[in-house]
């Protein structure tokens, strides 16, 4: 494709990125870009702080074009999406945060910030902001007997317009509002350990709310099976990992769960696959494991194109979803 049929972003990235993991993030682009061109589905998960790191400003749109199918994301990520929208100018920037002291650290709690490398985000206007309402639709459901996944959950909130008086970002710029709006497939394994995760276990620990009235990560695995299967004809599903963590060892595991636990010997591998990760390569870790690792696994195919590029996800991230919209 000619640079002139794509924007200033794109052009630099094509004239600049020619070597080492520069040259792998162009790959990876051009990787996705013929995955989707070819008919291909993508699945995209997020590890991290990437909501926080404000990843939604280039995500929402990558949602809205449709050139993402689903998305696997931690409970810290589905919910500091929307703290981001509704709290913004409340998060306090802390650009000395390798110098701060343990006692620094206990300042920024005791004024109800919890730090995030180096952004704080506000306790009051951003955790019990959406707890607040929040609560109302999980104890409306649970009184109804009704039971739905975390994302569910927050889809209701976002639609709902309840939040709307207090947003503080472009609403184009929340990818969970834009994945709301089109009701994007979402699995978020793992949900408990976040605030909100949190939050809802504590009204679960005083007889408030029943555990059940949230679905679960087996529920959640079990309806990624019945996606995956739908989903996986033609050209197949990619899967482009941003970070490392449960957000992406969870559904990548779909695969060799449908062929070696449900025997269904024709089910087809992830049919590409992308991993940005500073993880060094290791000794036991997931995250630092070359792809060539997941084959043995039964998660990708010998001929399933590969690439990694090993660099902070925060910038490159956003590059890569701006060749693909061409930018």
């Amino acid at each position: 494709m000619s640079t002139e049929a794509r924007g200033p972003i794109s052009q630099f990235i094509e004239k600049n990125y020619l070597h080492f993991n520069a040259a792998a993030l162009v790959d990876a682009a051009k990787g996705y870009e013929t995955h989707l061109t070819e008919g291909g589905k993508m699945m995209v998960t997020l590890a991290g702080a990437m909501s926080t790191a404000e990843l939604g400003i280039s995500l929402a749109e990558m949602i809205r074009q449709g050139k993402i199918d689903i998305i696997s994301c931690t409970g810290a990520n589905l919910e500091e999406d929307i703290m981001n929208l509704v709290a913004h100018s409340h998060y306090k920037r802390v650009p000395n945060y390798r110098d701060l002291s343990p006692q620094d650290e206990w300042d920024l709690l005791e004024n109800h910030y919890n730090r995030v490398t180096d952004t704080c985000i506000p306790e009051e206007e951003a955790f019990r902001r959406l707890q607040k309402h929040i609560y109302n639709i999980w104890k409306d459901a649970d009184t109804a007997g009704e039971r739905y996944f975390p994302h569910e959950f927050m889809y209701k909130i976002l639609l709902s317009g309840e939040l709307e008086q207090y947003y503080e970002i472009d609403p184009k710029n929340s990818w969970m509002l834009a994945a709301a709006e089109k009701n994007l497939p979402i699995v978020v394994p793992g949900w408990e350990d976040s605030t909100m995760g949190n939050i809802f276990a504590s009204y679960v620990i005083k007889n408030e709310i029943k555990a059940t009235t949230m679905k679960s990560g087996i529920e959640y695995m079990a309806w990624l099976a019945d996606w995956y299967v739908k989903n996986s004809e033609g050209k197949g599903i990619g899967f482009f990992q941003i970070g490392g963590g449960i957000a992406g060892d969870f559904p990548i595991c779909v695969v060799p769960m449908l062929y070696q636990d449900m025997e269904m010997e024709n089910i087809p591998f992830w049919s590409y696959f992308c991993q940005i990760s500073d993880s060094t390569t290791s000794y036991g870790s997931y995250s630092g494991a070359v792809p060539n690792e997941k084959i043995t696994w039964g998660k990708l195919d010998v001929n399933t194109p590969k690439f990694i590029v090993e660099s902070d996800a925060t910038i490159v991230a956003p590059l890569i979803f701006a060749w693909i919209l061409k930018q």
